[in-house]
């Protein structure tokens, strides 16, 4: 069973799996009116690999697994695996109206980091890690599972490590060992596309010193174990109506504060216990992968930024003033630099000792940078061309009923040939990527998710050679000799 239809993923989210929302326990996600709007989003990345028009690009024929599984599953190799990667997750974001699914995206980018990462620790500790993850591996590959990541935890006094902490659970941590598993505690937030995922894979978050051995951790359980619990965020909740609401009314993604109460892992599931020493290694390994992710996904909410005011200007009339045209060439920079960087990422790729190939972390850390420090400023571009109508304009009930619907064709129509339908529908648009939940929610990504700006800073001073750039500065000042 390497691939499963839409409706077998479906089926497997009714688990019993504990999940909270507004106060209330979830008694099935999959038919939750707002839950569910999630599971349906989730559903693309199945819906493509039985597509004839995308089955190519998200299925492979994998040599190394023996069976044809998701290409998100295909270890990379080299520039062209993690091309057709990045292409593949574009296009199911484009097709999620530019919200990702990541229901697949996320969780191989922990499984090729734990690859590296446990091989290492298997030749300098002479742990058996290594075979776990390859079996896990396997097991999420062949069954074709959704896999979510809970890495950030909730961390309490940022200024603290784990193990000094007024609360000690403000890290997850193994509270006891036992002849055939651990037990763990704690919490982690900003846990992505959790409530329907089958399983989840944990990861630490920073460095760690020895006292700070019993948070070292990492491991994978299925979502419906016993004393796994999530909290889903009421934020973005979904929106009806497809006039009014183009994006929320058919996607979401759901986040949650994900709670560890005492949860037993059994043995062949961890893949980190107490070796402190590779804490660090392991997050930043799989940030190299994950902020690629990232970069991929961001291109179709870039791209549609500048179709997006190419289409209200037109629709305006504007098309020709200078002001607009700067501001729309603006914005065709601005995504054109980040598709580059990310193609570039890519083919200056390194091929690690397991085989498995990394995109370049300065390139990638470059674009994620130019993509989180312009963001808000190519919003307000924007904003400007579409004008303040963005979030004053009539609902889709004013244009049904029949004694207002003909005041606002004659009022709010655009230039010759645009009706006012057709004008109002392309600013719903503009509102919801700008201005509404989505709009907020895309924002505060574009500074937080995958690493904040500062640690792209820090990534990209950590990871450029100086050696060459420092010859020449030499040569020129005339001190090389």
């Amino acid at each position: 069973m390497a691939l499963r239809t839409p409706q077998e993923y479906i089926a497997s989210l009714q688990d019993g799996r504990v999940v909270y929302y507004k106060g209330e326990r979830v008694k099935d996600v999959t038919s939750h009116p707002t839950l569910s709007v999630a599971v349906k989003h989730a559903c693309i990345d199945y819906e493509m690999a039985e597509d004839p028009a995308h089955r190519d690009l998200a299925v492979i024929d994998d040599p190394h697994v023996g069976e044809t599984i998701s290409r998100y599953y295909h270890l990379p190799r080299d520039s062209d695996d993690l091309l057709k990667r990045s292409k593949l997750i574009e296009t199911a974001t484009g097709l999620g109206r530019t919200l990702v699914v990541l229901i697949k995206e996320i969780g191989t980018d922990a499984l090729f980091a734990l690859h590296m990462v446990a091989r290492h620790m298997d030749d300098n500790l002479k742990t058996d890690y290594l075979p776990r993850v390859q079996a896990f591996y396997r097991h999420c590959a062949t069954q074709d599972l959704a896999v979510a990541v809970a890495q950030t935890d909730v961390k309490g006094d940022r200024s603290r490590p784990p193990s000094q902490q007024i609360h000690p659970d403000y890290y997850v941590r193994i509270v006891d060992e036992k002849p055939d598993g651990i037990v763990v505690r704690g919490a982690k937030i900003h846990t992505s596309v959790m409530t329907n995922s089958n399983e989840v894979i944990v990861l630490p978050t920073r460095n760690m010193s020895e006292a700070d051995r019993d948070y070292a951790v990492a491991f994978a359980i299925p979502v419906d174990t016993p004393g796994l619990k999530m909290i889903c965020s009421p934020y973005g909740a979904p929106r009806h109506g497809n006039f009014d609401h183009p994006i929320t009314s058919q996607h979401k993604m759901t986040e949650t504060l994900t709670v560890f109460d005492d949860v037993f892992v059994p043995h062949e599931r961890v893949f980190l216990q107490k070796e402190w020493q590779y804490a660090g290694a392991l997050a930043k390994t799989f940030v190299e992968f994950h902020r690629f992710t990232a970069i991929s996904y961001k291109l179709p909410l870039t791209d549609t930024l500048v179709g997006a005011a190419q289409l209200i200007a037109d629709y305006n009339g504007l098309l020709r003033p200078g002001h607009i045209r700067e501001k729309i060439t603006r914005l065709i920079a601005y995504t054109q630099t980040l598709r580059a960087l990310t193609t570039q990422a890519a083919l200056a790729c390194r091929v690690a000792e397991e085989g498995i190939a990394v995109p370049s972390p300065l390139l990638v850390n470059i674009a994620k940078l130019h993509f989180a420090e312009n963001y808000h400023e190519m919003i307000g571009a924007l904003q400007d061309i579409s004008g303040g109508i963005l979030v004053t304009a009539p609902g889709e009930d004013d244009l049904l009923n029949p004694e207002t619907r003909p005041l606002i064709e004659k009022y709010l129509g655009g230039r010759e040939g645009v009706s006012a339908a057709d004008r109002l529908r392309a600013l719903n648009m503009i509102s919801e990527l700008t201005a509404a939940d989505f709009g907020g929610y895309q924002a505060v990504l574009a500074i937080h998710a995958e690493g904040s700006i500062e640690a792209e800073k820090m990534t990209i001073h950590r990871e450029y050679d100086f050696q060459d750039s420092l010859k020449l500065a030499k040569y020129v000042a005339g001190l090389d000799a």
